[in-house]
């Protein structure tokens, strides 16, 4: 295949994926190294920005999918009769911020950072694919594990968890010695109270 050809099978693929597909599987698929792949998905973004199609090519980690622009989300939402969704609720923003800045955490982790129960909001973002189970921690009663999802990183259009904004440093996070303590400190000697 030359260039063109490439493009338009990755596009192609991509398309009939309908949902992310992973680097590795379009490398197999299409025969060529993983880092061509980054090469051509990038040329092939360029070439749906350039010709303002009403699509884009969106990454997701280290996976690919072709979306709807946002600013036709009303003539698609006619087109399909979808109702508007529900706006997140100002605690859910923010068990849903306690999740991605500290994944994968545990419901009574969350519940001790925002100090009130949040099994009723948990239980909504898994239904709205936000967050899913990871597992469990190897802890007496074995509590679930929660992690945000590629449906996450969509819906807040970043592609991975790096492109979070950083968080303000609290005074709460600085030891005797005047150093910033890392989150996952923190995560874990909440966790061990748990024991």
């Amino acid at each position: 295949m030359n260039k063109e050809q490439t493009l338009q099978a990755l596009e192609a693929v991509i398309f009939a994926s309908g949902e992310p597909i992973s680097i590795d599987r379009l490398s197999e698929a299409l025969e060529i190294a993983p880092e061509k792949i980054e090469k051509f998905a990038k040329e092939l973004e360029a070439k749906l920005d350039n010709n303002k199609s009403g699509v884009k090519l969106v990454r997701l980690e280290n996976t690919y999918q072709l979306a709807t622009r946002s600013e036709y989300s009303d003539y698609i939402k006619k087109a399909f009769d979808i109702k508007r969704r529900t706006p997140l609720s100002p605690a859910a923003l923010e068990v849903l911020a306690v999740i991605a800045y500290n994944q994968p955490v545990t419901r009574s982790f969350v519940e001790q950072v925002r100090g009130v129960d949040c099994s009723g909001v948990i239980t909504t973002l898994v239904e709205k694919g936000l967050i899913e189970e990871c597992g469990r921690l190897e802890l007496p009663g074995k509590p679930l594990l929660y992690r945000t999802t590629k449906n996450f990183l969509r819906s807040f259009s970043i592609s991975d968890l790096s492109e979070l904004p950083p968080l303000p440093k609290a005074e709460h996070e600085i030891n005797d010695v005047g150093e910033q303590l890392p989150i996952d400190d923190e995560h874990h000697e909440i966790e061990k109270q748990e024991e």
